[in-house]
């Protein structure tokens, strides 16, 4: 019997997420405010739901990825008059949500799930749009070992690497973990690179000896944030795409409340939130739909107003 699975939210990760889960063989019913992205998840072979209510009934797995906390709380457990989702998901359901969110709210929708009976994993990813399209997205996921045993037969067709970080919640420890790392290595490469191309160098040179020598990293060898180095990276396609610098904030807003809780001291993380910040509100407009690694225009343009 074909397994169902209830997808809410069909954003630029979610549309390609809910796409792989189709031809993964799943029965996809799809919810989604926006028009669009409803069309395009039908064009993918989605089932389109006129609410999250109703694409939940009988379904096997429930799959989330949302903006933010807020709006997960309010989904799964309800405020301002909105019915909570887990008064109607199936007892026998396993819930998936694959938002990036504080770990405290990823505990407080477990909590909740728990307490109505049913399993819920916290599963945020790493690897882009590019990745959610091509299904080999990098899963973190937080919740007890059968729970996440389960989860392995939605996430797969999803994602070429899953890992298990802890208990509900770590997911989200370790995505905001990764994505502050992620934040200084883009903004470290950024700043080496203009240094090098300020004093003369071809970016595209001295990209390759970096990636042949100890400064090798991620950025350089998946992303690089110079026009024209790389082909197919959003450097490329005047930044279009990719992950969003309003979304690279918040996944540093994130890591620095995690460390107030935990009195960690991550003063890089709070310098590349402050770049990004500053790249955010630079040239004279709002940078916040660009791809991070336009934080290379901001050295760029910092060289070019010195």
């Amino acid at each position: 019997m074909t397994q169902k699975v209830a997808f809410i939210g069909l954003g630029n990760m979610g549309g390609g997420m809910a796409a792989n889960l189709v031809k993964g063989g799943f029965e996809v019913r799809a919810f989604d405010l926006s028009p669009a992205a409803q069309a395009h998840a039908k064009e993918e072979g989605c089932r389109i739901a006129a609410s999250a209510a109703e694409a939940v009934v009988g379904a096997d797995y429930v799959v989330s990825m949302l903006p933010n906390g807020a709006i997960v709380e309010s989904v799964y457990i309800g405020s301002d008059g909105t019915e909570a989702l887990l008064n109607v998901i199936p007892k026998t359901a396993l819930i998936l949500d694959c938002s990036t969110i504080a770990p405290d709210s990823a505990r407080r929708v477990g909590a909740a799930a728990e307490k109505a009976g049913i399993r819920f994993v916290d599963a945020p990813v790493s690897g882009g749009v590019a990745a959610a399209a091509a299904g080999t997205l990098a899963f973190m996921v937080g919740g007890v070992e059968s729970s996440f045993e389960a989860a392995k037969t939605v996430l797969q067709p999803m994602g070429a690497n899953i890992f298990r970080a802890g208990d509900v919640g770590a997911g989200q420890v370790a995505k905001i973990c990764n994505n502050m790392l992620l934040a200084i290595h883009m903004t470290g490469t950024a700043e080496a690179l203009q240094l090098g191309m300020d004093n003369g160098l071809d970016p595209s040179v001295l990209s390759n000896i970096m990636l042949k020598s100890s400064g090798c990293n991620w950025s350089l060898q998946k992303y690089n944030p110079v026009p024209g180095v790389m082909e197919g990276v959003p450097a490329s396609k005047d930044y279009q795409g990719g992950f969003m610098v309003d979304l690279m904030l918040k996944d540093l807003g994130l890591a620095m409340e995690a460390s107030l809780t935990s009195r960690s001291s991550i003063p890089m993380g709070a310098a590349a939130r402050n770049l990004f910040n500053l790249h955010k509100h630079s040239a004279g407009e709002d940078q916040g739909k660009k791809d991070f690694s336009s934080i290379q225009k901001f050295y760029a343009g910092n060289k070019k107003s010195s």
